[in-house]
């Protein structure tokens, strides 16, 4: 016998509880030979619960809600209440069991992207516990444009572990100070999949930024860069405030010039004025992100 599909809006009912997810997935998974998809989708569920071991996090561990495996990787739900001990310190944590592992094996390098959210899911003890529009939203975090690109970007020796949460984590969690992990290393990034009907408001964690956000001039505004040319600065005035650039976290500042995230191609030349970010958080956008004229054509391009 079927069981009977509910219509939508036809009469209300109990609302599931309330679980959090977590999902990671490996980068390059289907590059891998053919011999090594087994013993890769048998090694990040390891990893994972090492990185939860270490970081004291042994409930956890042991009290998922409807895991499941999904080739290159894993995912499970998990009681909210955990939900900033995921954040800080576990991600931090991973990313350094990832590291580790990285060093001292020859091998594949073990590199993920992972996703949280939050969100109403059946978890009755049925087969079909942990399904509905969070664990979606979850898996298209996962796959989003942002998230991939910075993993893409970033050192292979360096960053092992790129984190998106979704904005409703965010708020609930980061803002609301219930985390260790400050709001100032997170970034905003609009999360939108290719060829899928998916866009939301989400905030990109790199605990070991590398790549292409060094090569922007993005440092820690503790080790600031010595210039020898240097004039002096004004009263209260940084010196990120006079050259342009500074960096909290993953919080950049652009002063004159364009921050562009992802590969440009053909030549960039900027003409408008000086760009100056004042809020907490860097927001990017898909493509370059410019204050002044941006105009497309052929040869001599002015963007």
């Amino acid at each position: 016998m079927y069981t009977p599909v509910p219509a939508p809006h036809t009469e209300s009912r109990p609302l599931p509880p309330y679980r959090a997810l977590f999902a990671v997935d490996a980068k390059d998974f289907t590059g891998l030979s053919a011999v090594q998809h087994g013993p890769v989708s048998q090694l990040i569920p390891e990893l994972v619960d090492q990185a939860l071991e270490r970081a004291g996090l042994h409930e956890l561990r042991d009290s998922k809600r409807f895991p499941a495996s999904t080739g290159d990787g894993v995912v499970f739900g998990f009681d909210p209440a955990m939900l900033p001990f995921v954040l800080w310190p576990f991600l931090g944590v991973l990313d350094d069991v990832l590291g580790s592992y990285n060093q001292q094996f020859v091998g594949p390098r073990i590199r993920l992207r992972a996703s949280v959210h939050v969100g109403p899911l059946p978890d009755a003890g049925r087969p079909d516990d942990g399904n509905g529009t969070a664990r979606n939203d979850t898996h298209r975090l996962l796959d989003s444009r942002p998230v991939k690109a910075i993993l893409a970007a970033a050192s292979e020796q360096v960053t092992h572990l790129a984190a998106v949460m979704s904005h409703r984590v965010y708020e609930d969690v980061v803002l609301g100070g219930y985390t260790g992990l400050h709001p100032d290393r997170c970034v905003e990034v609009p999360a939108t999949v290719d060829g899928k009907n998916f866009s939301q408001r989400a905030w990109l964690y790199v605990p070991s930024p590398s790549g292409n956000l060094v090569q922007a001039g993005v440092r820690a505004r503790e080790e600031p860069a010595d210039r020898a040319d240097a004039a002096p600065t004004e009263p209260g005035e940084t010196s990120a405030d006079r050259y342009g650039a500074g960096y909290s976290g993953n919080t950049q500042r652009v002063g004159e010039g364009a921050a562009v995230m992802g590969d440009v191609g053909r030549d960039v030349v900027y003409t408008g004025k000086s760009t100056s970010y004042q809020g907490t958080n860097q927001h990017w956008g898909s493509g370059d992100n410019v204050t002044g004229d941006k105009r497309t054509g052929e040869s001599g391009d002015r963007r």
